[in-house]
């Protein structure tokens, strides 16, 4: 499909797509994030499984029906672009708006203005950058507009659209997941910032790395970063990676403690847990408390892993996981952390079992199940006479009058026949436990309990 000449709105809040200088320009005159921006979609890197031979995004371009779409991921990954692409390539219209800077009056001047393109015979692709952050109503608003092709949708957002977008609004545009850059994708974008500047960057080795590493996936930032590198004189010895630290201020790491990062990254550490991986799972403590986690929510979720995956596994996880919650409170930052640490070895350590978990699941479904069943008169207390003469009490063997302390005695309602819903794995401290439990029920079976 031909591609159409896009004209520049007069009102600030729509961007025109970009238009690339002459050869003769020199790279200076712009950012070099902006120089260096891709002008067809096979230059966009690290996204090949949309915009590569087999991509979503190719196949779709082929077909020529380019649906409403979501673009999710991190910064830096190119969803920008690739929105002011697809419009070039499909003959669109390109509208740019951000749910940060825009309201209910900018949508809907944006919809009047798609609406006169298309009775003019011009399709528009709106693009709504952070559109996670339009409220419920203000998501409504596209419903009609993309259901009657009035304009083509696409959103781009850094949070998961599962949570942060209305399921009506999902349900009309497809969501593509864009990657976080890898190292070879950065490597590729250096190498063009390379070839643009004609001379490489007076980095050694280690720090070209080093340098990759700091970009943390954002193809934009590792641009800006080189940037600063190339402003340096020409004849600047190679920096090594101290000096490139004083030069650039090391990025934060990517992490909102109330968002999905937050949620991701404490899954990655209960789950190494579970897996008994202490390095990992330290290596996902350390990515929290670098990103200004408070490390008592950390606790919490290891008081709880004690609880739900290691169980009578070993009965020490729990005073563990505790006295670490403990000792930060009284140490707090950072030697506190030290604790925290400790705990989660020992839990990554710790024999393994969720029969705890298993067995309460089991028992809350048949006390739901069974109702308000009475427990069975012999071990009721009968602290009146009326209770006494309605034989609460009688019959009740006392366990420690009995030969090895066990008495064998049904202790479930009467009418329910006994269940077995704790299942002891034979692994650790449960292993023992095991023993016991069948060695009781070979003595209840010989009394006839």
């Amino acid at each position: 499909m031909p591609s159409k000449t896009i004209q520049p709105q007069s009102d600030d809040l729509f961007e025109p797509a970009a238009s690339h200088l002459p050869e003769t320009e020199n790279v200076a005159s712009r950012p070099l994030a902006d120089w260096l921006r891709p002008r067809t979609l096979d230059e966009v890197v690290g996204q090949d499984h949309l915009v590569g031979a087999d991509g979503v995004l190719t196949r779709m371009l082929e077909r020529g029906s380019l649906a409403s779409l979501i673009l999710w991921g991190p910064p830096g990954v190119g969803k920008t672009t690739i929105a002011r692409l697809l419009a070039e390539r499909s003959g669109l219209h390109f509208v740019q708006l951000s749910a940060v800077f825009s309201g209910v009056a900018d949508l809907k001047r944006a919809f009047e203005e798609a609406g006169r393109r298309r009775r003019a015979g011009q399709g528009t692709l709106l693009f709504v950058d952070e559109i996670h952050r339009f409220n419920r109503a203000q998501q409504d608003g596209f419903l009609p507009v993309v259901e009657d092709g009035t304009v083509t949708l696409v959103g781009a957002t850094t949070e998961n659209p599962s949570f942060a977008l209305n399921g009506a609004l999902l349900s009309r545009c497809q969501v593509l997941v864009l990657r976080r850059l890898d190292d070879a994708a950065l490597e590729l974008i250096v190498g063009r910032i390379e070839a643009e500047a004609g001379r490489p960057l007076p980095l050694q080795a280690d720090a070209r790395a080093a340098l990759r590493a700091m970009a943390d996936g954002d193809g934009r930032y590792v641009i800006n970063m080189a940037e600063q590198v190339l402003a340096l004189p020409a004849d600047t010895p190679p920096l090594d990676p101290p000096a490139l630290s004083v030069l650039l201020a090391r990025r934060a790491a990517l992490y909102d403690k109330d968002r999905e990062e937050h949620y991701n990254l404490i899954s990655a550490l209960h789950k190494s847990l579970r897996g008994s991986d202490p390095d990992a799972a330290l290596y996902w403590l350390a990515r929290m408390l670098n990103g200004g986690e408070d490390p008592r929510y950390v606790a919490r979720r290891l008081v709880r892993f004690a609880a739900e995956d290691v169980g009578m596994a070993d009965p020490q996880a729990l005073p563990q996981a505790l006295a670490a919650w403990e000792t930060y409170e009284r140490l707090g930052s950072p030697e506190g952390e030290l604790a925290i640490a400790q705990a989660v070895v020992y839990l990554g350590t710790a024999p393994k079992s969720h029969a705890l978990y298993t067995a309460l699941g089991a028992a809350r479904s048949a006390a739901k199940s069974t109702g308000s069943l009475m427990p069975p008169a012999h071990i009721l207390n009968a602290p009146t006479k009326l209770m006494k003469e309605l034989g609460y009490g009688a019959g009740y063997a006392y366990d420690h009058a009995t030969e090895d302390a066990f008495s064998g005695q049904n202790y479930f309602p009467d009418g329910m026949r006994r269940q077995n819903f704790y299942r002891p794995a034979e692994r650790g401290f449960e292993r023992e436990i095991g023993k016991r439990l069948a060695y009781w029920a070979k003595l209840r079976e010989e009394r006839g309990e």
